[in-house]
């Protein structure tokens, strides 16, 4: 299925099923539409976790295309009502319980004082400490049901004083925070330093703070990454959706210019097209490949996840990059983690 079709025909699913659950009781009967939804669901759930969270994902997309007001309110609601949203917070907890596990495997028997040329100054002891920090900081958000910004160093870390217990701390640390986020229900209303403010956001967040953390460990040891295809696509889409709320780049962003100007990243494994288009001191981003860009970067779509972070360079033989190599350099100069 191509990408054009894939996401017209979530479009339309995502209208149909809305004008569907908010039609008045006068032009539809009530118990013929609680049919339809009820039908609509049992088919979806055939589907594979990793098709579902696609799904919800276009549907966000199908909402966030849409002007504010109740129409687009109705629309964000949808991926919750069809149980889509529960079943990819499970997915992203699976993930992240993944990711640790196979993090822990490759730093516990190495030196902690090992340099992670990916992190600069950093050694894999202060890559292990700061994911550590970051899932009891999550826990105690998702916890709390946090309700404004609560500091990572007012929230305990009971960190063993030897840095070569730290991957023990560390699997311990996750396991607590993966207690915490599956027993909240990600449609929980919460504070959240991006762009969903629901307890679903730190299950997303987390499962990508660990993949590209763990592809750290992975060339400090001298190991070649490998980010599935899925969650790859799926952690640029996150990546993208979250950076107009990080205050730290906005400046840089907006000091760019070249209004109208697009950057295209594309998949060379799966097909897959992002493109952002600046403009209005930010920028804004669709998975269309359609129009004009200055500058497109083709790579796996793993490597170019690691590209935004920053993991790789452009000079790199992974990417192969048309048009204007300085805009996009200094695009990821200012998009910097």
């Amino acid at each position: 299925m191509t990408e054009a079709l894939e996401r017209t025909l979530a479009d339309a699913l995502a209208h149909l099923l809305t004008a569907v659950d908010t039609c008045d009781d006068e032009v539809l009967d009530p118990d013929e539409a609680v049919r339809w939804a009820e039908h609509t669901a049992h088919l979806l759930d055939r589907l594979t976790a990793a098709d579902r969270r696609r799904l919800a994902d276009l549907f966000r997309d199908t909402a966030r295309r849409e002007p504010e007001g109740p129409w687009r309110d109705a629309l964000r609601q949808l991926p919750g009502s069809l149980g889509l949203d529960e079943d990819a917070h499970s997915g992203y907890c699976d993930a992240v319980a993944d990711h640790t596990a196979r993090l822990v495997a490759a730093v516990r028997d190495a030196d902690p004082a090992t340099p992670v040329s990916t992190c600069p100054g950093w050694t894999l002891a202060d890559l292990v400490r700061h994911l550590g920090e970051v899932y009891r900081w999550m826990d105690h958000l998702v916890s709390t049901r946090a309700t404004a910004r609560v500091e990572p160093e007012d929230v305990p870390l009971d960190l063993p004083g030897d840095p070569g217990a730290y991957p023990a701390w560390l699997a311990r640390s996750a396991d607590a925070a993966l207690r915490t986020l599956r027993a909240a229900h990600p449609d929980t209303p919460m504070w959240s330093y991006g762009a969903d403010p629901h307890a679903r956001f730190y299950a997303r967040r987390l499962c990508f703070e660990t993949a590209v953390h763990l592809a750290d460990a992975e060339l400090a040891l001298g190991a070649e990454p490998r980010v599935e295809q899925g969650t790859a696509a799926d952690g640029i889409e996150e990546f993208l959706d979250n950076l107009p709320y990080y205050a730290w780049v906005a400046e840089p962003i907006a000091q760019l210019g070249r209004d109208g100007a697009a950057l295209r990243l594309r998949a060379a494994d799966t097909g897959a097209v992002w493109t952002l288009t600046l403009g209005d001191g930010g920028f804004g981003w669709s998975a269309s490949g359609t129009g004009p860009a200055a500058v497109t970067v083709e790579a796996g779509c793993g490597e170019l996840l690691l590209l935004l972070y920053g993991r790789y360079g452009t000079e790199d033989s992974r990417f192969t990059v048309t048009g204007d190599r300085a805009l996009l350099d200094a695009w990821l100069a200012a998009t910097r983690f």
